[in-house]
């Protein structure tokens, strides 16, 4: 077993491909990742315990939102699990590729903990709203209800989309697949922040402030709708470019 400094090395040699990826997933949390997945690797942790951590992590601090009076230490807490366990869901895919001991058990336990992630966090909102929001409005609990079908049906379509996409591009060959490549964009990294979970994860710091927290996440409710209207037309068209090459 080689030094953490090796470990580190041997992580970003091993680095998923930029493209796609937003500036904070590429320049906080998968570095952030790495570390973990250096400290993963050394105390002899596989992949699937790193991602079973993760969502322990992660529905913790949701647990906590729901059942705990929103207070300014509450915010903190929350955000500071959120993020570690968005950074140990980074960690998991890195150690795989570090270990070669990923497989489709993991991936299929990583969406698993992600899709419950995403349903978990908006009705983690929408109980804290009833419990203790003193909403303007009954009509604040469904803002939580539609946050969470843009965010469910962006992360289905997505995977839908890559899997896809996967099967189209192997069917016509590497020759093919490598035509079609596109160098990562950093206008499209900037572009990509505010669709960012990490970014999202943000939010929860305006918890000891319910009336900055409502607007803040409403906000983001609006930004992540209109993202998904625009990721469900660019991936019709790339699946139906597909289908045409």
């Amino acid at each position: 077993m080689g030094s953490t400094g090796t470990v580190l090395r041997e992580l970003r040699g091993a680095q998923k491909s930029a493209k796609g990826v937003s500036l904070y997933s590429r320049y906080v949390n998968r570095p952030a990742g790495r570390v973990l997945a250096a400290g993963a690797y050394r105390t002899g942790m596989t992949p699937n315990h790193v991602t079973l951590s993760s969502g322990l992590f992660t529905y913790g601090a949701l647990a906590a939102v729901a059942l705990v009076e929103p207070s300014w230490t509450l915010a903190v807490l929350v955000y500071a699990a959120l993020a570690v366990g968005f950074a140990l869901d980074s960690a998991d895919g890195q150690l795989a590729r570090l270990t070669g001991r990923g497989g489709p058990d993991g991936e299929w336990l990583d969406h698993v903990v992600d899709c419950g992630k995403l349903l978990l966090v908006h009705s983690a909102v929408l109980i804290s709203f009833y419990r203790f929001g003193e909403l303007p409005s009954d009509a604040w609990l469904l803002l939580p209800l539609g946050f969470q079908l843009a965010a469910v049906v962006t992360f289905c379509a997505g995977l839908l989309r890559e899997h896809l996409g996967k099967a189209a591009v192997s069917a016509r060959g590497p020759s093919w697949a490598a035509a079609q490549d596109a160098p990562a964009s950093r206008v499209r990294a900037v572009a990509l922040l505010p669709a960012d979970y990490g970014v999202f994860c943000l939010v929860f710091l305006l918890l000891g402030a319910p009336g900055a927290f409502r607007a803040g996440y409403a906000v983001l409710a609006v930004v992540h709708t209109l993202f998904l209207a625009a990721f469900l037309a660019k991936w019709f068209r790339e699946l139906k470019a597909l289908r045409a090459g």
